[in-house]
């Protein structure tokens, strides 16, 4: 397995990078079994729009949905590479299943930080990662992405199609991505399920993709692991970002006293 500075070093020159062996079988199997009973007990059915997918099934907040997806923001394999991509202070923004079936077609090819109106390039503000709880191949729609333009001046067009390569890998890999990097789902020809989780990060100071702290009761993070808190955003970025007068968010779970603002250093 990759150390971490080689992780880093391939997103730095390619925008990406996969870690293999990732995701422990059993793991690997408890998720896929909970996720099929999720679908089925909400019924959930594909999007009517073109980017989530007509032969989609998605299942957004999964962290709302049971203890079993808790490891997946933490797993010590990926959460050092995300956090050497932005900083420890980095947040989640979602956390997502994606189920490509069969007959999807491609994804429009799209950078997920497009919608933050800063001049590219720039530091990252967005690393996002997939789960493979499936094989990933191009038959069966793995991610397609489009190396080294994490570093170009300016986003796709979602109208426009663009040259591409699948990131394909075996089951309980996981593809790890900075935000600029040009990418899109891929089509499903084959006969069965691309099954994936969306894990994904944002820095500190940038919106979260999905509300966590409305989105979560607080009695559910109230019982997540103290690291868990502060991705959801129960914490303060450089002891200041996202604080409630002085006070550190988790004192609200806690009761106990946190660290104090960046102005009692000075």
């Amino acid at each position: 397995m990759l150390a971490v500075a080689e992780h880093l070093a391939r997103i730095a020159t390619d925008g990406y990078t996969i870690i293999e062996n990732g995701i422990d079988l059993d793991e690997l199997e408890a998720l896929s079994t909970e996720l099929r009973g999720l679908e089925e007990l909400f019924d959930v059915q594909p999007a009517s729009n073109g980017f989530e997918g007509t032969h989609t099934l998605r299942i957004y907040n999964l962290l709302a949905y049971g203890t079993r997806f808790e490891a997946i923001p933490v797993d010590p394999s990926v959460l050092p590479v995300v956090e050497g991509v932005l900083d420890p202070g980095c947040l989640i923004s979602s956390l997502s299943s994606i189920t490509i079936l069969p007959g999807e077609r491609a994804q429009p090819i799209h950078a997920d930080d497009q919608l933050i109106p800063l001049a590219k390039p720039h530091i990252p503000t967005v690393c996002n990662t997939m789960w493979a709880l499936t094989d990933f191949t191009e038959a069966n729609g793995a991610t397609r992405i489009i190396p080294g333009t994490h570093l170009f001046d300016h986003s796709p067009d979602l109208f426009t199609a663009y040259d591409s390569i699948p990131a394909e890998m075996p089951r309980g890999s996981v593809l790890v991505w900075h935000g600029s990097l040009w990418h899109g789902g891929g089509a499903n020809t084959t006969d069965a399920p691309r099954v994936g989780v969306a894990m994904n990060y944002c820095a500190g100071f940038i919106r979260q993709q999905e509300n966590q702290q409305l989105g979560l009761p607080r009695e559910t993070v109230a019982a997540f692991s103290p690291r868990l808190r502060q991705l959801v955003g129960y914490s303060v970025y450089s002891g200041l970002i996202g604080h409630i007068d002085k006070h550190d968010p988790v004192e609200m779970l806690t009761g106990a006293n946190a660290s104090g603002m960046i102005w009692d250093q000075i």
